[in-house]
């Protein structure tokens, strides 16, 4: 039977509303901080930077937790583990909305970030497993709705004179409402981890010996340059549209917000062809077309050329982590999934951790016309290494 099509068992239609609903909370507060940092920060009498401070151990703690999920999973199962780590993120989002220091913060940050890893690994390693292609599309979609929807909502509340601990609040409490949300769905996660525990043994991998799949290795440096291009096109577009190209500041920041409704829209629409094409093909058309996008980038004259460039490049990302999350099964085995899914996304947050500012870096000390640069020499090694990682699959 093939792997990542409902795999063996047939799961309750409800769970995978569930997932959605899941992936919504998830992505609410994950980008909220950009948004919120301007008034904390002013309040808090600390420089612009400490935001980087904040990131840096949210991301530690996913990256932890990330490769720990595949031991939690073994233990208590999807179910318990998705609600016990939305239960964390929630109990984050309050202690953020009780903070009135920065060490606070820097204190709360850690188990917002233990949270955050092992339900995003839990979840898209059962929905890889239970469920076609196109769901995990629209899964990484939800996520974005609610990316978009966490900013929208603490920018309402801070001009409508409520403070960024109001945001907080907020977003804490629809965690809450998730988390019980999750709790009256418990049984049927305790049905479907039986059955698949029965079916689809997951085997505990220490990361040494996930190291050793063949093929891993390829697809980690993958992952890791996905996640670098997506985070630092996001970052820098707008800097590099305005200092590069001249245009100016306000429609540059539009502009760079049509990069994440590319990547968003474009999950949704691919969805619905996402299991006609496949998983490789669809990563393969989404690096085609971010090429091109890159393409358009360093070969523009005009300012409609950059956009579309921009956008294309999201497009283009729009596809590649959910196609090349699906298809970890198929990769790996069935069994290995788990562990390789906790792994990929490891290195998938250290990428979008370290190359945005490591290109600041960069581009501060040559020019920030290397972004486009920069964003082909990552693309094109993606490329290599996805193709490394079917010829690999293709060979076993």
């Amino acid at each position: 039977m093939r792997y990542g099509s409902q795999y063996a068992v047939a799961m309750p239609s409800l769970l995978i509303g569930v997932i959605y609903l899941a992936f919504i909370s998830m992505g609410l507060p994950d980008v909220v901080l950009g948004s919120a940092w301007p008034a904390m920060r002013a309040e808090m009498g600390v420089p612009l930077s400490y935001a980087g401070m904040l990131s840096v151990l949210m991301s530690a703690g996913t990256v932890v937790s990330s490769l720990q999920s595949q031991r939690l999973v073994a233990r208590f199962g999807t179910g318990p583990v998705t609600i016990g780590c939305t239960a964390l993120t929630a109990l984050a989002l309050f202690g953020f909305a009780t903070s009135s220091s920065f060490w606070q913060l820097c204190l709360w940050a850690v188990p917002y970030g233990l949270g955050a890893g092992s339900i995003d690994a839990a979840l898209n390693n059962f929905v890889a497993l239970h469920y076609k292609s196109r769901h995990m599309s629209w899964i990484h979609f939800s996520w974005g709705v609610g990316a978009a929807t966490g900013p929208a909502v603490m920018g309402y509340l801070l001009t409508h004179g409520h403070s960024w601990n109001s945001g907080y609040a907020t977003l804490g409490a629809v965690q809450v409402v998730m988390c019980a949300s999750l709790l009256l769905t418990l049984p049927m996660w305790k049905r479907a981890h039986a059955a698949t525990a029965e079916s689809v043994p997951q085997q505990v991998v220490p990361v040494r010996e996930a190291l050793r799949i063949r093929g891993v290795r390829p697809v980690l440096v993958a992952f890791f340059c996905y996640c670098a291009i997506e985070s630092t096109a996001g970052m820098w577009a707008s800097s590099y549209m305005q200092l590069h190209r001249g245009i100016e500041a306000k429609s540059a920041a539009t502009w760079a917000a049509y990069f994440y409704v590319g990547i968003t829209l474009g999950r949704f629409a691919l969805g619905f062809v996402a299991d006609r094409f496949g998983n490789r093909n669809m990563v393969r058309g989404g690096q085609v077309c971010a090429l091109v996008g890159v393409a358009l980038l360093l070969l523009a004259q005009v300012d409609a050329v950059t956009l579309a460039g921009l956008v294309l490049v999201g497009v283009g990302c729009a596809p590649i982590y959910p196609s090349l999350l699906h298809a970890t099964p198929t990769h790996f085995g069935a069994a290995n999934s788990q562990a390789l899914m906790g792994v990929q996304m490891a290195c998938a947050y250290t990428g979008s951790t370290l190359v945005p500012p490591a290109f600041g870096v960069l581009a501060e000390r040559t020019d920030i016309a290397v972004y486009p640069w920069v964003l082909l020499a990552l693309v094109v090694t993606m490329v290599v290494m996805t193709e490394r990682v079917n010829g690999t699959v293709a060979n076993k």
